[in-house]
């Protein structure tokens, strides 16, 4: 076949019309064979003539897309020293725009023999692996213009693409669990009359199902297995195989763009699927494992996993870098995606072992003029030592803050001397964030997430019950911070059932009327279980999937409110922060704290153990903050009732806030806001127990 010199930029396989340049990077390799494959899957090996420092390129006149393809490198096989080159692996391309197929299972996928680990395996791995694709760049964007939704207006719907709509009985059955299901109409129509400004989708990278997932039955469904970080996960393509996922992805975010809704992945850039030194030989191992893995300095053969999944990235390569910048660029500039939520993001930041804020990854992202405009959210932790990091991230960079989360559900199961810390957690967490210059966007707020219990389970478990998951129940986070108001898991008892619906109404409205940016896991507005598990990471079934035919129609509707509450007023949605002088002080200017007889609250009302009850004045006069147009924002004011004890409490409407007349906008007692006339100044407000009520002065 005939074969040009080509370019050794940009890495990956890139068809400009005529044919495709091909360029791979690898330090150790001592040349590096490209496979094409046709459809009979007949393999066509071609030397790339070529390399320019330690990339290996080449151009193919009349190689287009649709092509199968991957890679052989010949180089140095020396476990000891880091080297895990062998010709016997056929491995895709880190740069792959589309990858077709699934790993099949067999000893050839790894390095070694599987009962002799030390002994190379010489078993040719193409018959079980799947394909880089040569993809079109070319699309028809139509004047796509991403929505750019303000920090301080966005509200995130953390979903899995086919769980959403899996089982939605007005989605075609061919375009479920799809990308393409997704953007259907009547996915469109369901989150805009939901309100949320943003979708952070579960990770769309092409990964991999585990080897001991597949021999149980079960699949990654989460996909926090990445082996492809250019490339969409094709099982979620209806477009024909050969890269038609690119494609239906880029649909996807230009539907959900004219929607005015914003997407958001995320990504695991901190492990690959390939795994620990048992693990398989798939890609990046064995092309260069020394650049692209963090390897124990006294025993190369060893990796270091920050992870808990076999193995780190190597953050201080220079090419790991380029890799990951490029992917992030690849995404924003050429798929049109609106942000990143970074998975095990202190992972990210190790440069020798310490988590480093300072390091070269974020130094990249600071000054890359393409990555500066999207939205960047860390989970600010890893399981190495030092990993727990909220709070500690650059300026520019949200968080999810982990402690709002715990907060929040300790107060409402009724846990001891959590008000101060609730007072902080609602008002944005200023104590983690505001010391670096952030504002209270840097707050992404969650009480659940798709790592744990689901609303509606987070109310009826006390346990965790995955023994679905086939790891006799020993996998998944025992402290769950959950309460199952008296019964575990499904009951008839109307008493417990209405104190679950109340629970599950107290934490969504604390969630949305507190500062900082509102992340909702998708289907808990529709009271969404999935029986307990809270690790359904390997369920790829009714478990995971929202079933819509048993949705909770009350807490949509009621859910719906309390977005369109927020979104109608500036002070519920605040950009900047309080300005008075402490939580624990008085006379503040635009929020004021108050015990429920009225006054002021004290140090010793803070830090008293058993104080459940908190009365919160939001001045809409005092919003310190300016509209498009250069205009003060003014708003209503409010006043935000809580009640975390066991019993009803009477609040008494404090001294400065007399003279005026106030509507009961809602409280969580009832399914659906309900505004009835508030009492007259100096009278009591009687609260229900575990409950919320919120008051505008009309």
């Amino acid at each position: 076949m005939e074969t040009w010199p080509g370019n050794p930029q940009p890495l990956g396989a890139i068809y400009d019309g005529a044919g495709t340049n091909f360029a791979l990077f690898s330090e150790v390799a001592q040349s590096a064979l490209l496979c094409l494959f046709d459809d009979d899957g007949r393999e066509t090996r071609i030397e790339l003539p070529e390399r320019t420092g330690y990339v290996w390129h080449g151009y193919l006149p009349r190689v287009g897309p649709g092509v199968h393809y991957g890679y052989r490198v010949h180089g140095p096989f020396d476990p000891a020293r880091g080297h895990l080159c062998h010709p016997s692996k056929l491995l895709l391309d880190p740069y792959a725009r589309a990858i077709d197929g699934r790993v099949r299972w067999h000893e050839a996928m790894f390095s070694h023999h599987l009962d002799e680990p030390a002994r190379v395996c010489e078993l040719d791995s193409a018959p079980y692996m799947p394909r880089c694709v040569v993809v079109n760049p070319y699309f028809d964007w139509d004047n796509d213009h991403p929505p750019r939704t303000p920090w301080h207006e966005t509200v995130i719907y953390e979903v899995h693409v086919k769980g959403f709509t899996q089982l939605h009985p007005d989605v075609p059955l061919p375009l479920r669990g799809t990308y393409a299901g997704l953007a259907h109409p009547a996915s469109i129509k369901y989150l805009r009359t939901l309100g949320v400004t943003a979708v952070e989708l579960l990770p769309v990278h092409h990964f991999v199902h585990d080897k001991f997932l597949v021999q149980r039955g079960l699949r990654n469904y989460w996909g926090y297995n990445s082996i492809g970080y250019f490339a969409p996960h094709d099982e979620y393509a209806n477009a024909p195989p050969r890269g038609g996922q690119v494609q239906d992805f880029r649909r996807m975010v230009k539907v959900l763009h004219q929607a005015g809704i914003e997407v958001i992945l995320d990504v695991v850039y901190n492990h690959t699927a390939e795994g620990g030194a048992r693990g398989p030989t798939l890609c990046f191992r064995g092309i260069d494992n020394r650049a692209y893995y963090r390897l124990a300095p006294d025993d190369p053969s060893r990796y270091v996993d920050y992870t808990g999944c076999g193995n780190s990235m190597n953050m201080r390569h220079p090419n790991v870098l380029q890799l990951i910048m490029d992917s992030l660029r690849y995404w924003v500039q050429e798929m049109h995606v609106d942000g990143f939520r970074f998975d095990l993001a202190s992972a990210l930041a190790r440069e020798l072992h310490e988590v480093d804020r300072l390091s070269a990854f974020f130094d990249l992202i600071q000054q890359d003029p393409v990555l500066q405009r999207v939205k960047l959210i860390a989970e600010p932790w890893d399981l190495g030592e030092g990993g727990y990091q909220v709070g500690n991230f650059p300026p520019g960079w949200s968080e999810w803050n982990g402690k709002y989360r715990d907060t929040v559900r300790d107060f409402w199961r009724g846990q001891d001397q959590t008000l101060a810390e609730l007072a902080y957690r609602m008002t944005g967490s200023s104590d983690l964030y505001s010391s670096s210059g952030r504002r209270p966007h840097a707050s992404v707020n969650f009480v659940t997430c798709h790592d744990g219990f689901t609303l509606r389970d987070l109310v009826s478990y006390n346990e965790k019950h995955n023994q679905a998951n086939g790891e006799d129940n020993r996998d998944g986070e025992s402290h769950n911070r959950s309460w199952n108001m008296g019964a575990e898991g499904d009951t008839d008892d109307p008493a417990v059932l209405a104190q679950r619906a109340q629970q599950q109404r107290n934490l969504l409205t604390t969630l949305f009327l507190s500062k900082g940016v509102p992340m909702l896991l998708a289907g808990d507005e529709l009271g969404r279980s999935q029986g307990g598990n809270n690790n359904g990471y390997c369920q790829d079934n009714e478990v995971s999937w929202f079933n819509w035919l048993d949705a909770d129609h009350e807490l949509l509707t009621f859910t719906r409110q309390l977005i369109a509450l927020r979104s109608d007023h500036p002070v519920l949605r605040r950009a900047r922060w309080f300005e008075g002088r402490s939580i624990r002080g008085s006379d503040l200017r635009d929020i004021g704290w108050f015990r429920p007889d009225g006054s002021d609250m004290t140090d010793h009302d803070w830090r008293a153990a058993t104080a459940r009850g908190l009365g919160v004045f939001l001045n809409g006069d005092e919003i310190d903050s300016r509209d498009v147009h250069g205009y003060r924002v003014r708003d209503d004011s409010f006043y935000l009732l809580l009640n975390a004890h066991a019993e009803s409490v009477s609040f008494v409407m404090p001294p400065g806030l007399a003279g005026e007349r106030w509507l009961r906008v809602f409280d969580t007692t009832q399914r659906a806001f309900d505004a009835q006339p508030g009492p007259d100044m100096g009278r009591e407000i009687a609260v229900a127990a575990r409950s919320i009520a919120l008051l505008r002065r009309s």
